[in-house]
């Protein structure tokens, strides 16, 4: 009876490090999880800036090129509007001499 109860309390003992042993893995599988998590988390904000930092300087060249356009279509469409013949191009040029050179 004696053996059967010492082979019970020698069980009981290999059964509760087994517990022990199942939960020291099962909290190191978890720390390990959690920490690819985290990882991934970073990587994926990393990439996400990246990409939003990439879109953002295209929309800036988009709209930069864009402003270059309505600029150019401005000024061609003032040319079109401005037209001086050469002899009023000439008075023009004259008045502006006399005007610096103080000659009214």
């Amino acid at each position: 009876m004696r053996e059967v109860i010492q082979k019970v309390i020698q069980a009981e003992g290999e059964a509760k490090r087994l517990r022990q042993e199942a939960q020291a893995e099962a909290d190191r599988i978890m720390t390990e999880a959690q920490k690819q998590a985290h990882d991934l988390v970073v990587r994926r904000r990393q990439e996400v800036r990246v990409e939003a930092e990439r879109i953002m300087a295209a929309a800036i060249q988009e709209a930069e090129r864009e402003k270059k356009e309505s600029l150019d279509r401005a000024a061609a469409e003032i040319e079109a509007q401005v037209r001086l013949d050469e002899a009023t191009k000439q008075r023009a040029v004259e008045a502006v001499v006399r005007f610096v050179c103080g000659n009214s």
